[in-house]
């Protein structure tokens, strides 16, 4: 059973059952972590508060350094962490290779930002008096990552922690623990501090709602489901800490009657079934003008039965499993759904059956026509490979349809016109618009939902307002 890292170091519980991590290609153990529950919670926070009051006084250039370094531990330490990755989660090789990647590009973003953390003055409040705004850290930051994107979603949440002064206790997913415990492990040999950085594991009910309870954690930093995101959120109004949630999305991708088709085609196959398309940020709604639905259509079905399904560690893989049993039953019965509406499948849409399949939880990418515009595809958040097309008449009636959902992580638009191009992104009712252009985060822009998917902002200068408190000082002659 692997042990968590507490302290700047690998601890071993001694108690609690065991929880079985399997690989959702084959169901085969990987290996097992602790359930720790609210005592290890408690040990995990003592040991981040305690380095919390050495570490806040570590000057911000410093501190940047100090993750850059531990970035860099991770970094050479790709090609083993990757089969790891794959393992815990299903993803293909490559898929852990660039999120990993990316992982390491957060940090070293925010470790740059450390050298020039924003502040502000005010010159003249009045004829004698200067107001400057000082920043300082919250404290311990507790972080809880949902499964589909187990380093990324830590990274993009780490960085800004650890760069502005607070300490971190990171609960990972049950699933996919094991990589998030090697990179601690990888930080710290690196020379983070000790305490800095800490990992627990357990359940959502169990450990993850101790941390979330815990008096002495000041900020819960939260990607996962709306119902649960809905928890932590009561949970922590209790005793009024502080929050961010990456919840729930519906992304809709929006191709006018003049894009470059095949360009729109491929972003859109691409940003619905990369991780076998189990992500809260993904295209999960395409509205095609009318004039060009027929040749979309086509398209997304000549690309979709090209991509290669099969376990995550086998060369040429393009999709690996769902990653469970649940995430995948949900997704039928929501294609189950809208198929009893009348819509129709014109690719996909079955389980594969035999070797390797009848082993893991496999799904075939699928697109769906015809559906109704309040079909579970349409108004749910489908957590894998299905893909619906409607056509539209024109531009503002696909803002209105991609603007009816509840969620608002992203929106996609493909034109050539630049004046279309600025209505969609100002009328789009998103945190994130892509114009001719795959749906990929960069850290130098903010990133968070609106409406249903969330509050808070990850990746940004932005980032940083969220992990620290700013006292106004004014200043006059004595």
């Amino acid at each position: 059973m692997a042990d968590v890292f507490v302290g700047g170091r690998a601890v071993p519980t001694g108690g609690g059952e065991p929880i079985e991590v399997r690989n959702p290609a084959n169901g085969r153990i990987v290996d097992a972590v602790p359930d720790g529950g609210a005592d290890l919670v408690d040990r995990a926070v003592a040991a981040a508060g305690a380095a919390f009051a050495a570490w806040r006084r570590v000057p911000g250039a410093r501190r940047g350094d100090l993750l850059y370094e531990a970035a860099n531990a991770v970094e050479a330490q790709i090609p083993e962490l990757a089969p790891l990755l794959t393992a815990e989660h299903g993803k293909p090789l490559h898929e852990s290779t660039m999120e990993l990647a990316r992982f390491v590009k957060s940090l070293k973003h925010y470790a740059g930002l450390g050298r020039n953390l924003p502040g502000r003055s005010v010159a003249d409040l009045d004829e004698e008096s200067t107001g400057i705004v000082l920043t300082r850290p919250l404290g311990v930051v507790g972080i809880l990552v949902r499964w589909n994107y187990p380093v990324t979603l830590l990274g993009k949440k780490l960085g800004p922690a650890l760069v502005t002064g607070n300490t971190v206790v990171a609960k990972p997913d049950e699933s996919t623990p094991l990589t998030t415990l090697r990179i601690a492990q990888l930080m710290h040999a690196a020379g983070l501090p000790d305490g800095v950085f800490n990992v627990v594991t357990g359940f959502g009910e169990s450990t993850g709602a101790a941390l979330v309870d815990h008096p002495d954690v000041a900020k819960i930093a939260f990607t996962g489901s709306n119902p649960n995101g809905e928890r932590v959120m009561a949970a922590a109004a209790g005793r009024l800490a502080r929050v961010t949630a990456e919840l729930g999305g519906s992304d809709p991708l929006i191709v006018d009657a003049d894009a470059d088709i095949a360009a729109a085609v491929s972003a859109a196959s691409w940003g619905r079934f990369f991780n076998c398309g189990q992500a809260c940020l993904a295209v999960k709604r395409v509205y095609a003008h009318e004039s060009v639905y027929d040749e979309v259509v086509a398209r997304l079905v000549e690309k979709t039965r090209k991509l290669v399904v099969g376990p995550g560690d086998r060369p040429g893989v393009t999709v690996g499993p769902m990653h469970g049993e649940r995430v995948r039953a949900r997704l039928l019965d929501q294609l189950a759904g809208t198929l009893a509406g009348g819509a129709r499948v014109v690719a996909g849409g079955e389980v594969p059956t035999g070797e390797p399949f009848d082993a893991g939880w496999f799904m075939q990418p699928t697109i769906v026509v015809d559906a109704g515009h309040d079909a579970p595809v349409a108004t749910e958040d489908t957590f894998g490979p299905v893909l619906p097309v409607w056509p539209v008449a024109d531009l503002d009636e696909a803002i209105a349809l991609a603007n009816a959902s509840r969620y608002g992580i992203a929106s996609s638009v493909w034109t050539r016109d630049l004046n279309a191009a600025l209505h969609a992104a100002r009328s789009l009712h998103s945190g994130y618009v892509w114009v001719n252009s795959r749906t990929r985060v960069y850290d130098e822009l903010p990133f968070g939902g609106v409406k249903q998917s969330g509050y808070g902002k990850d990746h940004g200068p932005e980032a940083l307002d969220f992990y620290q408190d700013v006292t106004s000082v004014v200043l006059s002659p004595g």
